[in-house]
């Protein structure tokens, strides 16, 4: 058995005179949450889809589930794609069984896990309803459990949050959490970085179909230092040496990056040169801030501009 679920070498995909992907290199380790992170446009549904054998790759190669050709492993594999996509006229339990059969599952046993599942998550009065009758969010549910029923060692999620209100996307991150626990591989891409700071113990960075980090969560965080928010008593003094010159001032408060030397030094100077600390706070640098230092600022914007909308 390989440590890593997935592993992909220099993948480069174009499309006509478009270079979508420029040679991405990942490792998903087995077991774990892991988070692919870009704005729209920065290639990551094309590497999914590289990675799940939907489309070859042009250059580059890549293994799933130990298998160096992706469709093999098919059936040990749960994906939902950006696109949700279910036969309206469908039951939710027919559309469940149905996802699994696709991946091998019996249809009859389909049927009999979907209504467990349907029931355990909370939409137990919808099991012989349409498709074409429920709300969108219960339908993408609908759709997610089809991609689980089949218990799949590895779940492939393209934008999974998007569409869903405030508490089913709490749900969602409880429900990745538990198949994190039982061993399952999740991998999940987003275009909103304060689902991978709860969720992922690794993440990807991707900004022009080119990875800009690829590492764990707080790997990313350590290469901004803490920042320091200062109020003091003392207008001017010679404690004001011990701040960086980029410190930034509002009145008495001030805010600026820990000085290498870290706290210690810098409490110590601020007391020797009479500044009367009234407040002070270290505070380390959330996912957001690593984001656009890697990425750049512009990235960063084009995520926080797509628009969600909530079921």
């Amino acid at each position: 058995m390989t440590d890593y679920a997935i592993e992909a070498h220099g993948l480069v995909k174009r499309f006509g005179d478009t270079q979508a992907v420029a040679g991405i290199d990942l490792a998903v380790p087995a077991g774990s949450i892991y988070g692919v992170l870009g704005p729209n446009g920065a290639g990551k549904t094309t590497t999914l889809r590289m990675l799940l054998g939907i489309i070859d790759p042009d250059e580059g190669h890549r293994t799933l589930l130990g298998n160096p050709q992706p469709l093999r492993a098919a059936k040990q594999v749960g994906y939902l794609p950006e696109e949700r996509g279910l036969y309206p006229s469908m039951t939710a339990r027919d559309a469940i069984a149905f996802m699994g059969a696709l991946r091998g599952l019996p249809l009859r046993e389909g049927k009999r896990r979907a209504t467990l599942l349907l029931e355990t998550h909370g939409l137990g009065e919808v099991v012989s309803r349409p498709i074409r009758t429920l709300s969108k969010g219960m339908a993408q549910t609908v759709q997610l459990l089809g991609t689980l029923v089949h218990t799949p060692r590895l779940i492939v999620l393209d934008e999974p949050f998007s569409g869903l209100d405030a508490l089913n996307q709490e749900r969602l991150e409880t429900l990745i959490r538990a198949k994190a626990a039982e061993g399952v591989t999740v991998l999940f891409s987003t275009h909103v970085i304060a689902h991978a700071e709860r969720l992922c113990q690794r993440i990807a960075i991707i900004a022009g179909g080119r990875v800009r980090f690829e590492g764990g969560v707080a790997e990313a965080r350590g290469r901004l230092r803490p920042r320091v928010r200062l109020t003091t008593r003392a207008d001017d003094g010679a404690w004001r040496a011990a701040l960086p010159a980029d410190a930034l001032r509002d009145g008495n408060a001030w805010a600026f990056e820990l000085p290498g030397g870290g706290v210690e030094p810098l409490l110590k100077a601020l007391i020797d040169g009479g500044a009367g600390i009234e407040t002070l706070s270290i505070e380390r640098p959330g996912l957001h801030d690593a984001f656009v230092a890697i990425a750049g600022a512009a990235a960063a914007a084009d995520m926080a501009d797509r628009p969600e909308i909530p079921a």
